[in-house]
This record gives C-alpha cells, sequence and structure tokens, in this order.
C-alpha cells in the first residue's frame, strides 16, 4: 500500500476542501489543476449546484479554469461529509467572524472538524487555513479529530497552513504566494508541505508548531492594522492643522528604506485584518496580557466611519445644510477596491452612521448591486448618471474602484467628499474634498 506522502509525489491522492468560499475554492481549483481528484465540501446546496454546472462565484476564479476542471472529472462539489471517507487529506477552509459582542466564532471551525470525526481513517492529513487564534488547531480541532479513535502524529497528521488570498490582487494568487506550514509532528508538516509543493509554484515555508503558523498569519494582519490606524490618527491631526495627509505620505515614501507607504481611509474592511486584533486581544488575555498597542489602533480604525461622517457634516454646513434630510450618494461598499466583496466593510459601516443622523443615504457600486448586512439591506444604483450626481447634496466616495467615471463625479457633484484619495490627478477641484 502506498504510503500518504508517496500518493501525494504520485498525485494519486484525493484532496478535499471544506468550505469553497473566497478561501477554499480557489484552492481547491489549483488542487485540481495540479492533477489531484478534488472534492469540495459545502453546506450551501445552491454553491454546490452552480460548481457542478461549472458555474463560478468567486473573482479570483477563472471561469475557464473551472469548467474544465469540472467536466474532467477532477472537481466535483457536494454537501455529503460522508465522501471525506475517501479522501486523502482535507483542509478546512471555513469563516471565523466575530460574533455580536466582537468576540471570535469558531463555531464554524469546531462543526467542520466534528463533521470529519465519522470519516476519519488512518493517514489522513487534515490542514486548518481559516485565520484563529494561536493554539485552535491543538486545542480545539486535535482533540475533536482525536473523537475518531485516532490518535494523532501516530494515526492521522495534522497541521495548519494559514492562508494568503488577498482578493482582487492582479500579481500575487494562491499558485504563487509562499505558504506557512506548520504541524503537530514534524512528520505532519512534512507531510503538509509536501502537499502544497505539489500545487503551488511559490515556495513553502515550514515552521514548529502549529501555533507559531497561527501567531505569524495574525502578525502580518495587524503589522497592516496598527500601521493603517497610524495613518488614519495622523489623517485626523493633519485635517486640524490643514495639512495634506497624502501629500505627506507620498513625500515620505521617496525615502528608499525603513518606510513603507499606508493609506488614510473609512475603516478597515474584509475577512482579516478587522478581525485578527481581536482574536489576539482575546486570547491574551487567558494570559494576563493587555496588548495594549494593538487595541489603540483598533480603536481608531473602528472610529474612522464615525469620523467621516462628521467630515461630510462639516461639509454639507458650508453650504447651510443639515446633515438630517441630506442626500448623500456612497460610491463604492466593496472593503476595497474592484471586487465584489463587502464582508465588513468599512463603507457600509459609514452608510449606517449617515443613516443614524437622518441622512438619505443611496449607494452606487460597479461590482455590487445590493447587499444585506446585519439587518440593513439597501439595493444600489444601476447606473451612475449625472442626474443621480446632482440630485445628491453630496457624493462621498469610500472605496476606490478603477472603473468609475471620477470625472463625471467631478463635473455634475455639488460636493464630494473623497476618502480614497482616488480623484487626486481631477481638477477643477473646487468641489472636492479629500479625507
Amino acid at each position: 500500500m502506498q504510503t500518504l506522502l508517496e500518493k501525494i509525489k504520485t498525485k494519486t491522492a484525493c484532496l478535499g476542501v471544506i468550505g469553497l468560499g473566497y478561501i477554499g475554492l480557489p484552492l481547491a481549483v489549483e488542487n485540481a489543476k495540479a492533477g489531484f481528484k478534488t472534492i469540495g465540501f459545502d453546506i450551501q446546496k445552491k454553491k454546490v449546484d452552480l460548481l457542478n454546472q461549472g458555474s463560478n462565484y468567486i473573482g479570483d476564479v477563472a471561469n475557464e479554469d473551472l469548467k474544465k476542471i469540472v467536466k474532467s472529472g477532477l472537481f466535483k462539489a457536494t454537501s455529503d461529509y460522508s465522501e471525506v471517507a475517501s479522501c486523502d487529506s482535507v483542509c478546512i477552509c471555513v469563516p471565523t467572524p466575530l460574533d455580536e459582542h466582537q468576540q471570535p466564532d469558531i463555531s464554524y471551525v469546531k462543526k467542520s472538524a466534528e463533521s470529519l470525526v465519522p470519516y476519519m481513517h488512518k493517514n489522513m492529513l487534515v490542514v486548518l487555513e481559516s485565520t484563529t487564534y494561536p493554539g485552535t488547531t491543538e486545542e480545539l480541532v486535535k482533540p475533536i479529530l482525536e473523537k475518531s479513535g485516532l490518535v494523532c502524529g501516530k494515526d492521522f497528521y495534522l497541521a495548519f497552513s494559514p492562508e494568503r488570498v488577498d482578493p482582487g490582487n492582479s500579481v500575487y494568487k494562491i499558485k504563487n504566494t509562499p505558504k506557512i506550514v506548520g504541524g503537530c509532528t514534524p512528520e505532519s508538516t512534512d507531510i503538509a508541505a509536501a502537499m502544497y509543493e505539489m500545487v503551488l509554484d511559490a515556495s513553502v515555508y515550514k515552521v514548529s508548531s502549529p501555533a507559531v503558523a497561527e501567531m505569524e498569519k495574525i502578525l502580518e494582519n495587524i503589522y497592516r492594522n496598527i500601521n493603517i490606524g497610524l495613518v488614519n490618527e495622523l489623517a485626523i491631526l493633519c485635517d486640524k492643522m490643514h495639512i495634506s495627509i497624502w501629500e505627506v505620505i507620498d513625500a515620505a515614501k521617496t525615502k528608499p528604506y525603513g518606510f513603507q507607504a499606508f493609506y488614510p481611509g473609512p475603516g478597515l474592511g474584509g475577512h482579516c485584518i478587522p478581525l485578527d486584533p481581536y482574536y489576539l486581544s482575546w486570547k491574551a488575555r487567558e494570559y494576563g496580557f493587555h496588548t495594549s498597542m494593538i487595541e489603540a489602533s483598533m480603536m481608531i480604525n473602528d472610529k474612522m466611519p464615525e469620523y467621516c461622517v462628521d467630515r461630510v457634516g462639516r461639509i454639507l454646513n458650508k453650504f447651510k445644510k443639515a446633515m438630517n434630510g441630506s442626500k448623500v450618494l456612497v460610491i463604492g461598499v466593496a472593503y476595497k477596491q474592484d471586487i465584489d466583496d463587502c464582508r465588513e466593510s468599512p463603507s457600509i459601516k459609514l452608510i449606517r452612521e449617515l443613516i443614524k443622523v437622518g441622512a438619505e443615504v443611496s449607494f452606487y457600486d460597479p461590482n455590487i448591486k445590493s447587499f444585506n448586512d446585519k439587518n440593513l439591506a439597501m439595493t444600489g444604483l444601476n447606473e451612475l448618471t449625472p442626474e443621480e450626481i446632482e440630485n445628491s447634496d453630496i457624493v462621498v466616495i469610500a472605496t476606490a474602484h478603477s472603473n468609475v467615471d471620477y470625472e463625471l463625479v467631478q463635473r455634475h457633484a455639488k460636493a464630494v467628499f473623497d476618502t480614497k484619495n482616488v480623484m487626486k490627478n481631477i481638477s477643477p477641484r473646487d468641489n472636492i474634498e479629500v479625507l
């Protein structure tokens, strides 16, 4: 009988992926493109049906790639977790959101691990990719999987390998982004690394434990969170001092060493950067440790939507307009430019704050026609027309999509509040104010 390592190296291993969202589906597609029979698992039947028809719903997956692997039989999707029994390896790629109290919600990870238990078999590899607090793999997932009667390190292999997907990035995809792997045992690390090496074109970096890999992922995102918090705070100060933070950053980044440019905005969004600091702060309390710098940056970034609403009010005040009853057109509800993902979007938080103070809010996003976020549901404009712009008291640019006609906005808007400096090269600028 072939060992798991032999199966991986000969591409006879069957690879499973649990969770077919922004992380899991691109991984499953790359597995199948590399020549591995791949089974994708998801509890949403609608997703499963679409994928088995070759219909794609993720921007970072090429439609032709999906159709090809479905037609070839290398990939199929299912909601039947009994098919885990035929998998040699399973990667868990499910959401790890925050609950209403800003506490880690690891219920999806827990349920995914529990769904594996009845179908675990010897020599199976399980890899957790979901971003979470250090200790999750060994303290939560390992005991659940061992309820199968199998022993980690003896009967099956377990590792953590953080996802590093950057939606909308045209250069770095799953295929060419270096991978971090930390196993519960050295053999777990080696086997997981071998699997990724057969799928990816990028290097695989091994660390000594799942906890190191989990903390590494947290570090990546907290690094961004803190630096964005810094420039957001400086943006508020620069506004008071009548200095352009954007010009300051452009000047600073001429230094060829020791400085990396980060930019202010209406807040942080997405599935990682706004959430990960809360995961670490929650875990740190277990050790009696207070993450003061991290929490300070979180407070600044979380307050940016409110600050932006205050700036909108000040601009309207110049026209002797009250915020209450004013028509505000928000351009962009995706959490970053040129994608169709609005998870944890600061634009939606901004809209909530505008509605709270009585503004009549509409939105336009070329990539998102509607959203339903925590009991706030809105349908956007089908088209950005001169009439819609002229009928608004102010236009707020909250996402820097490249496929928006900003010259049209400038020509027809009474006032523009550009939170992303996307209109920096447009003139005249009499009606434009920048964050």
